[in-house]
């Protein structure tokens, strides 16, 4: 095999004549043409000086040419990675310093921003938006065929970021293995092919949206209905017609929040995926209740792509994540010791197989503390496995925020709080939210009595994505603290969670 992720995900679709994309403007784009687009795509990342291995930084709208340059870039052997559109300037600016990439993609209005930053490492700027921008506008004069560049399957495919408690963001380094053998295990557990038609309004700048939902789609031939975002009257016009959706229980509750939503309007799906954050057990219920689908629910995370599933066919429990997928071991552990824990007893989450990534680009330290030499992974999340192997998360080791499936570390923020001048000490934490899931708090003790909320909410708003600003802000005298002098978040969840 040449380049796996290419060869199998793919170069088989080149005559294909069946739809890939269906977007949001009614225009559609075969499989066979999708071949040729990242072909083009290919050949516009080589003009740009990209050689395989290189980094292809990617903060561009969700457009059917955006997984075109995902695909040429499998296809030229770089390393492709996508970044949240609602990333700063500030933030864009540590990423690329970190990764160092050859090309960076941006939408055409953030062009002269980009431009500075790229600037400093002398990285190429091409521009992509719905107009089309220069990326699209060079691989239209591009040839439509590309010699594919060989890979081997522990060469990387993409780098992810994601973060921890402490400290900036970590790259995720993930191979062609590790996304080949999971979109091969989804498939075929979810029992997806070329007769379903997925309903795709996820972002594709995480593992969920573009690894999970779009290399499965490739993988089987599915058609896509592929959304800009998640618009509730565009899903209810498609979900007639389509057979399989993926999406967080954010979808799923705003569903269920409109009236004309119900079984006739999902009497053609054959499955409902939910994950990226917690399904409440009230939302399985009522949406059993309302279309007589159970939501499987699965468990994953940026390192490890897919880890867990619910049963396609079998019980669906609410509240548990099911089973280790084939090939996958999961095992839990004593935070403390590394040890086994018993059957039924909470422990952290460890997990070992092919689509276990490569460890944090550049974090060899932080690589070797989180990734054990037997290949068992250490997720930081906290379960308990029953007798028959269903594992159930009940916690998080880490205090990791959730809201409308987007992960948010507190101390990203806190570091931002803290350093506006007045402040003493913050502390960020997540509350239930029905909606969101989570909702992001932030308790703050004051240095400087007259300073106002205004202040600290500008400083959050110039430095962090929307998705990360506190929907509310407590100024309090102290913040609740252990005898070891360390904050208890847990009683300012409880003190706040109204």
């Amino acid at each position: 095999m040449t380049n796996p992720l290419y060869d199998t995900l793919i170069a088989p679709h080149a005559g294909n004549s069946s739809t890939f994309l269906e977007c949001d403007d009614g225009t559609q784009l075969s499989y066979d043409a999708f071949v040729r687009r990242a072909a083009q795509m290919a050949h516009v990342l080589v003009a740009a000086g990209v050689a395989p291995g290189d980094r292809v930084v990617v903060q561009a709208p969700k457009l059917s040419d955006t997984i075109a340059l995902y695909a040429g870039s499998v296809q030229a052997g770089a390393v492709y990675l996508p970044l949240n559109t609602a990333y700063t300037e500030a933030e864009m600016e540590y990423f690329v310093a970190d990764a160092q990439p050859k090309l960076i993609v941006c939408d055409t209005k953030d062009e002269t921003a980009i431009n500075a930053i790229a600037t400093k490492i002398e990285a190429k700027v091409l521009t992509l938006d719905g107009a089309g921008g220069s990326l699209s506008a060079t691989a239209n004069e591009m040839p439509e065929v590309f010699e594919t560049v060989q890979r081997d399957p522990d060469d990387l495919a993409s780098l992810l970021y994601t973060s921890g408690t402490t400290g900036r963001s970590k790259g995720a380094m993930l191979s062609h293995k590790n996304l080949l053998s999971n979109a091969e295990v989804l498939t075929e557990l979810w029992q997806i092919t070329d007769d379903d038609r997925l309903v795709h309004a996820l972002p594709i700048f995480h593992t969920h949206g573009l690894f999970v939902a779009m290399n499965t789609a490739l993988l089987s031939g599915a058609s896509v209905r592929f959304m800009e975002k998640f618009d509730l009257d565009a899903v209810l016009d498609t979900l007639p017609t389509a057979t399989l959706m993926m999406g967080v229980p954010t979808f799923y509750t705003r569903l269920l929040s409109d009236e004309r939503f119900g079984k006739p309007t999902v009497a053609n799906m054959r499955l409902f995926i939910s994950g990226s954050a917690p399904l409440l057990a009230e939302t399985h219920v009522a949406f059993e209740d309302r279309t007589g689908h159970r939501i499987l629910e699965r468990y994953g995370m940026t390192e490890t792509n897919m880890i867990t599933s619910n049963p396609y066919n079998g019980e669906r429990i609410a509240g548990t994540v099911g089973y280790a997928l084939p090939g996958t071991e999961v095992k839990i552990t004593d935070a403390a010791t590394g040890d086994a824990c018993a059957t039924g007893d909470i422990g952290v989450i460890e997990v070992r197989g092919d689509n276990v990534f490569q460890g944090y680009w550049q974090m060899p330290e932080k690589t070797a503390e989180e990734l054990r030499d037997d290949g068992f992974f250490i997720t930081g999340d906290l379960g308990m496995m029953a007798k028959d192997g269903r594992v159930s998360i009940v916690g998080r080791q880490k205090d990791l925020i959730i809201a409308g499936g987007y992960n948010i570390y507190p101390k990203e923020i806190e570091d931002v709080i803290n350093d506006v001048p007045g402040v003493l000490e913050s502390a960020v934490y997540g509350v239930p939210h029905p909606d969101f899931g989570e909702s992001v708090i932030a308790s703050i003790v004051l240095e400087d009595p007259a300073l106002s909320t205004d202040r600290i909410i500008s400083m959050v708003e110039t430095n962090l994505a929307r998705f990360k600003h506190p929907r509310e802000y407590q100024i309090t005298e102290a913040l609740p603290r252990n005898t070891m002098g360390k904050v208890q978040k847990n009683i300012l969840r409880e003190l706040h969670q109204e």
